[in-house]
């Protein structure tokens, strides 16, 4: 069998990849190796699929965590516009959230592949769903095609590897791209957990397991230096927090907790990040007010979430039986100081496999970043979360995901 060019990969990297060399008039085969395409980007955003972020060129690059320099070319070639335009001319309407987050108007991420699968059968890609790649065949450093697992071979010159990084084992990112490229002399950057829940070594967690926080600040501190800092939503689980702040906050501190340094990791969650402690002194007075004759525990259902009430309290220090009206200056000063910051500290992150993407991977240098060609095997392209880039959460990794691809589908084309 032959062909002008092998995608090796049917996530959205592939897929657009495929289809974009595809519309150029190449001869294209796509390989999966799971049952349907688009495995993993079925399940992101819960389903929903931020499929970018509607912010302009310079949002982007501040929201890209590693190697952001190395993604201009792919930026500029198929933007955030650019992808919102193919969408709609395939028939897929989105919408705009909070955050300038982009989601299918419908909250299906089906909605995207099938849209994505439009645009390869418009080019008539040939679809190949399990099928598995032992490796890439390459003569005098060029490609020649690729050796499947029952040992027969398909010719090409060209081969596009978006096989994905190793997040989400179950969806099939088991890292079997970075073997191929190793194998023809790639470095990789070893892989590890971005955007990922903190693991904390206070036990108290347990006991608000499952209670999400919303508008609240919180702070990465390490070496008595604020390190990263975040606004919006967490939630508190068995083993420490989770939720779009923390799992942002992670990226932002990764290079301290992976290998993990001699620093301790402080995390402080600001309950209350719009009032001044004046302003929160003020408040506790009024609610104090109004709640006189009560005991302390039973003082705060104005102010916090009722399961909150008792750790927060303990933490304080502060007899929670006492009488409000008891309660002296001092003492409100203390609870202010811990409205303003809950401490918690870092232990390290859950496993690889539950990180919505991982950072690492095919190493920057040894791809050209105007064509995302390798710069050791002529023919052979990059695209996705096998190159070693990665951003924070709002849709800023799928960008990265269908900037690369097209560029690499693109340059994949050319004569």
């Amino acid at each position: 069998m032959n062909c002008d060019l092998i995608v090796v990969g049917g996530g959205p990297a592939g897929m657009l990849s495929a289809s974009t060399a595809a519309a150029k008039g190449l001869k294209v085969i796509l390989l999966e190796k799971n049952d349907k395409l688009g495995k993993k980007l079925f399940i992101t955003g819960k389903g929903r699929c931020n499929v970018t972020n509607y912010g302009d060129r310079d949002d982007f690059f501040h929201h890209v965590m590693t190697n952001p320099k190395f993604l201009y070319s792919a930026f500029k070639t198929f933007d955030n516009n650019d992808l919102l335009a193919l969408l709609t001319s395939l028939g897929v309407p989105t919408k705009v959230e909070r955050g300038n987050r982009v989601f299918p108007a419908s909250d299906k991420s089906s909605d995207i592949i099938k849209a994505l699968q439009k645009h390869m059968q418009l080019g008539n890609v040939c679809i190949k769903l399990q099928t598995e790649i032992k490796k890439i065949l390459v003569k005098n450093h060029r490609v020649t095609g690729v050796l499947l697992h029952d040992d027969k071979q398909i010719s090409a010159p060209k081969v596009i590897l978006a096989t994905g990084g190793m997040s989400y084992r179950q969806t099939g990112s088991t890292g079997d791209g970075y073997k191929m490229a190793q194998q023809l002399g790639h470095t990789i950057i070893e892989p590890k957990p971005a955007l990922i829940p903190l693991i904390t070594q206070e036990k108290w967690v347990k006991d608000l397991q499952g209670l999400t926080l919303k508008n609240v600040s919180v702070k990465a501190i390490i070496n008595n230096k604020v390190q990263a800092e975040q606004f919006g939503e967490m939630i508190f689980t068995h083993f420490g927090v989770s939720g779009p702040i923390i799992l942002s906050i992670s990226s932002l501190i990764k290079k301290h907790i992976h290998p993990p340094t001699n620093k301790p990791i402080q995390i402080s969650i600001d309950l209350k990040p719009a009032l001044t402690d004046e302003q929160l002194d003020a408040r506790l007075q009024r609610d104090f007010n109004k709640y006189s004759v009560k005991q302390l525990k039973n003082a705060f259902d104005d102010l916090l979430p009722k399961r909150m009430i008792a750790t927060f309290l303990q933490l304080s220090g502060l007899d929670i039986h006492k009488q409000v009206n008891q309660i002296s200056k001092k003492e409100r000063d203390l609870l202010v100081h811990t409205l303003k910051g809950i401490p918690l500290t870092v232990t390290g992150t859950r496993p690889l496999n539950e990180a919505i993407v991982t950072s690492g991977g095919i190493h920057v240098k040894e791809i050209n970043p105007s064509t995302m060609e390798s710069k050791i095997v002529q023919g052979l392209y990059f695209a996705g979360e096998i190159i070693d880039v990665d951003a924070l959460t709002g849709g800023y990794n799928l960008q990265i995901a269908f900037s690369t691809a097209y560029l690499s589908g693109l340059s994949a084309a050319r004569v």
